[in-house]
């Protein structure tokens, strides 16, 4: 996400790899061809908006409408562009039309954009014809020349099937990637409040959606924000959460997926309860549809750690925007018209707003293990998750964090979203449900029993000296984090 309007000094938010790699391209001095796709909002037209020079880039935005009207634009914006006339009727296939993009003569480097390159084609299969198209004239012997051809679009599936190994531009990406929403840490740096517990609470609320962020105001009370965005019927957000199924492309009946984000958001997690409450068949396609949203990053699929390959997976709201809005709003929407923002907001939100980030707070807590890992600061996890079940006398034990680390070990740990510090019983109760466990015959809390297994607590309000000491006692090698540390240079 940028910060600033100027093209040639704009200063991002993350994207620091994206735009650097894209940057090389051009710098490489011959014809490269450049795939990039993501959801609507992540900011894949503002990135490519603001990698090369204008002067250098033709940037041409496909319409939602058919493939030949498309083309249509296309010549005609070539043609105001490079100020020439370009006849329609001397391009009337694709392949014309990209020989004539190819062959533009500008007297400096070219990077040419075709963006939402989806709409190129009816469907996938039309769109294959399309890429094929392009392949015949990309393998055309050319002259060594500074050229990007970049394709991009918010239709996920429809971009990635150009990069299959069956597709006719498999093999031609020198670079291709996904645009996927920020992590807690730049989420905070477009919401840039004062108070960590608010940065925190800002991504739990609104997730990492560039867009979605843009429309915080740090000046005013996080709380305000949430209420004219979020709550109000007529919020920015809100309309982008309500729509965003019709919004993303490539989904066929989208009110069925609209209805699947409603019926896991309202605590249905596994296959059978969520197809019997949407009045949707437990089948095949329905698993397809849950899957879609999962590759997405609306859903996420868990089960336990170390988990038989046959135990069903639980689903669960991934993005923090779409939980925060089926946990508050689509249970309430009647009650929105009636009471206004800010009393709907002291009444069930406020009241409720530690318990629901308790499940944010472990979402933030591994994007900072993995952000750790990136520093060199930690050990690489090579599976993480977490264990919730019965011991062998039938009592209830929740592990917040297990994690197989690269090393053989075994990490186990807690995440608190607490706003007073924590006791020296919350550590030594993590030890003794790790014993309980090890006594039922989990292998993994065997391995996490010995004394070498590392431990890691994370811990929003902080440990007391109790803790502390605790933690030494214990002989394990034991890592604490309180907000402050997860916000420091450290994780930068």
């Amino acid at each position: 996400m940028v910060e600033t309007s100027d093209t040639a000094n704009s200063v991002f938010i993350n994207r620091h790899a994206e735009r650097a790699e894209l940057r090389d391209l051009l710098a490489q001095g011959r014809p490269r061809l450049a795939l990039l796709y993501g959801r609507r909002r992540v900011g894949k037209t503002h990135l490519l908006k603001h990698v090369w020079p204008e002067r250098t880039t033709f940037h041409f935005t496909a319409a939602n409408t058919t493939p030949e009207q498309n083309r249509r634009q296309l010549i005609a914006d070539v043609a105001e562009w490079g100020r020439e006339t370009l006849r329609e009727e001397d391009y009337p296939t694709w392949r014309t039309v990209f020989r004539m993009l190819i062959e533009l003569k500008t007297p400096e480097p070219l990077v040419v954009i075709l963006d939402e390159f989806q709409y190129f084609g009816a469907d996938i299969a039309s769109l294959g014809h399309v890429a094929s198209e392009l392949n015949a004239v990309w393998e055309q012997r050319r002259p060594p020349r500074a050229f990007v051809l970049v394709l991009s679009g918010s239709s996920i599936s429809m971009l990635e099937s150009l990069n299959t190994g069956a597709a006719p531009l498999y093999g031609r990406f020198a670079w291709h990637g996904q645009l996927r929403p920020f992590d807690y840490w730049y989420a905070a740096k477009m919401a840039s409040f004062r108070s960590l517990r608010d940065r925190a609470l800002a991504y739990g609320m609104y997730g990492g959606t560039p867009h979605y962020l843009s429309t915080l105001r740090p000046s005013q009370p996080l709380a305000l924000n949430a209420q004219r965005a979020i709550l109000s019927p007529r919020g920015e957000v809100r309309l982008l959460l309500e729509t965003a199924m019709v919004q993303e492309e490539g989904l066929r009946e989208p009110q069925i997926y609209t209805g699947l984000l409603r019926t896991i958001g309202a605590g249905y997690t596994q296959l059978n309860g969520i197809g019997h409450s949407a009045g949707l068949p437990v089948n095949t396609a329905l698993r397809e549809k849950i899957e879609r949203l999962v590759t997405l990053g609306y859903v996420e699929a868990q089960r336990n750690f170390a988990a038989h390959p046959k135990e069903p997976y639980r689903y669960r709201i991934a993005d923090p925007a779409f939980m925060f809005y089926h946990e508050f709003v689509v249970p309430h929407q009647t009650l929105l018209t009636r009471l206004a923002p800010r009393v709907f907001w002291a009444h069930y939100i406020q009241p409720r707003l530690d318990l629901y980030m308790g499940h944010i707070f472990e979402r933030i807590a591994e994007q900072s293990y993995v952000r750790a890992m990136n520093g060199k600061h930690l050990n690489l996890a090579k599976a993480w998750g977490r264990w919730e079940g019965k011991d062998r006398e039938g009592a209830p034990v929740e592990i917040d964090l297990v994690a197989a680390l690269d090393d053989g070990r075994t990490l186990t740990g807690g995440i608190k979203w607490n706003r007073k510090v924590l006791g020296a019983e919350v550590f030594t109760h993590h030890l003794s449900m790790l014993d309980r466990l090890a006594a039922a015959g989990m292998s993994w809390a065997h391995e996490a029993r010995k004394p070498d297994a590392p431990i890691l607590f994370i811990a929003a309000g902080g440990f007391s000296s109790g803790f502390h000491e605790a933690a030494r006692l214990s002989r394990h090698p034991v890592t604490l984090w309180a907000l402050k540390d997860l916000y420091s240079s450290r994780f930068r």
